[in-house]
């Protein structure tokens, strides 16, 4: 496939497939049309032929090609597949393209230290789980590890321990590198309330900016009703893309978070 659309990159092959789909003809025919010298159009014709995009037939002195319309059927397939594929990813595209936006507003105002100071986030999810079953995805660094990350990126570690002074880290990687956020646990009430705070750290192991985190959870008819207030202070210039990200970065992975315990609450027998 990529030997096909590789012969299919040049402008001058794709008119000589434009003239063969509508019918066979000579070199001699094929150069006229597309302005060639027959060597040049002989040279070309004969990529396709190695991609099997086109055959030759010998008439006598003549050399006739004609096209391969199943090979480009092929192609059709593979190209609807990937439009198909794309369409399902629509939704990632939109994701991106807002954070691009956001990035591009915070940079316009974001000219001096604690610039976003005091600014405040909510979140809220209807979980299909009992409290007890959120509290551990909150709180096991395993479960933790398994929602708390946008699509792309990787945790390679996740931990908040619940009880006053406990640790906060939330430790991630893509192919371009890592990102650690670190702080402590202020208040934990098993099942109810967890607060905490992350610095967000940059290569240096300096802080960019503070995240403020208070947790609740409240018992609602179809499970659980989770609140995330997020508040952060202490924010520097450099802090623009993880302050731009922050409202779609919580909403990615409290969806993560929704799916994980609703999968957990099927698997698990009433």
């Amino acid at each position: 496939m990529e030997q096909i659309a590789a012969a299919l990159g040049d402008p001058a092959r794709w008119r000589l497939v434009e003239l063969l789909a509508e019918r066979p003809r000579s070199v001699g025919e094929l150069a006229e049309r597309t302005g060639l010298r027959q060597p040049q159009a002989t040279k070309h014709l004969q990529t396709l032929a190695r991609a099997g995009l086109v055959t030759v037939v010998p008439l006598g002195q003549r050399r006739v090609y004609a096209l391969e319309p199943a090979v480009l059927g092929a192609l059709t397939d593979r190209l609807r597949a990937l439009v198909a594929t794309a369409a399902v990813q629509a939704g990632e595209r939109d994701v991106i393209a807002r954070y691009r936006a956001a990035i591009e507003a915070e940079a316009a105002i974001a000219d001096r230290s604690r610039w976003a100071d005091g600014r405040a986030y909510a979140f809220e999810r209807l979980l299909p789980a009992p409290r007890e079953t959120v509290w551990r995805y909150w709180t096991e660094p395993e479960l933790l590890a398994a929602w708390w990350a946008p699509p792309s990126l990787t945790v390679t570690e996740a931990v908040l321990e619940p009880v006053a002074g406990g640790r906060a880290v939330l430790e991630y990687r893509d192919a371009e590198g890592r990102y650690r956020s670190a702080g402590r646990v202020r208040r934990a009430t098993p099942e109810e309330l967890l607060e905490f705070e992350l610095s967000v750290l940059d290569p240096a192991g300096g802080t960019t900016f503070t995240g403020h985190y208070d947790v609740t959870l409240e018992p609602a008819a179809a499970g659980t009703r989770l609140r995330v207030a997020v508040r952060v202070t202490g924010t520097t210039v450099e802090a623009v893309p993880a302050i731009a990200g922050i409202e779609t970065g919580w909403g990615q992975v409290l969806d993560n978070l929704a799916d994980a315990v609703g999968t957990r609450s099927k698997e698990t027998p009433a």
